[in-house]
């Protein structure tokens, strides 16, 4: 009977930690996409590779020289 004055208090904090963690995934992000992972598959990889490529050259900023 006395170990459940120590399982309860240990459950309460690993509740907490679990709490803790889902709002931290929450917002991060985590949750915020969850449909385009499954259907990568279906695509093909040269339509991957095409998608990373226009996304990475979005990205890029031309780098202007300024001579002062």
């Amino acid at each position: 009977m006395e170990i459940i004055y120590v399982l309860i208090p240990i459950s309460i904090v690993i509740l907490a930690i679990g709490i803790g963690l889902f709002f931290w995934a929450t917002r991060s992000g985590q949750f915020d996409d969850l449909e385009s992972p499954g259907l990568d598959i279906l695509r093909d990889d040269e339509d991957i590779l095409e998608e990373m490529a226009r996304k990475e050259k979005k990205a890029r900023k031309p780098v202007t020289e300024t001579d002062d």
